[in-house]
């Protein structure tokens, strides 16, 4: 049966986003999507994929990520200059990262209310809004 082939449901993945599936994407996409919904980095994932016995740079796994982005397999969540996830979820939702331990957090879509934006240039359309809410220790309450 060709579902229970493994890497048929990472090769269906690339292939539906226009991906050449070369051995070592075939690799990177099941390590991100066979846990479901997550946040990983490159280093993060490097170290993953080592673990799992899988040969690659973090130079490849930084352009396979940024690919992968840019075909819309992965969410790109830039928390600051020179931090950013990758979120295999890629419908509309918000994040909350916890400074402390650097987890990131879905927040769904209908738990952020904007009620109002500035004009946007002319030329222009409003593609996504994205939200990192940012929580870290209260210093009232852990002094206590």
């Amino acid at each position: 049966m060709a579902g229970n082939r493994p890497f048929s449901q990472a090769l269906e993945r690339l292939k539906r986003h226009g991906l050449r599936p070369t051995r070592q994407r075939l690799a990177l996409v099941r390590l991100l999507f066979d846990g479901g919904d997550r946040h990983v980095t490159a280093d993060r994932l490097q170290a993953e994929a080592a673990a799992a016995g899988i040969k690659v740079s973090l130079a490849t796994i930084y352009n396979t990520l940024n690919q992968f982005t840019a075909a819309g397999v992965l969410r790109e969540v830039v928390v600051e200059a020179g931090r950013s996830y990758f979120d295999t979820n890629t419908g509309d939702h918000h994040h909350m990262l916890i400074e402390q331990t650097g987890e990131l957090v879905d927040i769904p879509a209908s738990h952020v209310h904007v009620s109002s934006l500035p004009a946007l240039p002319a030329g222009t359309s409003l593609r996504r809004i994205d939200v990192i809410l940012r929580v870290g220790s209260d210093p009232e309450t852990a002094s206590k």
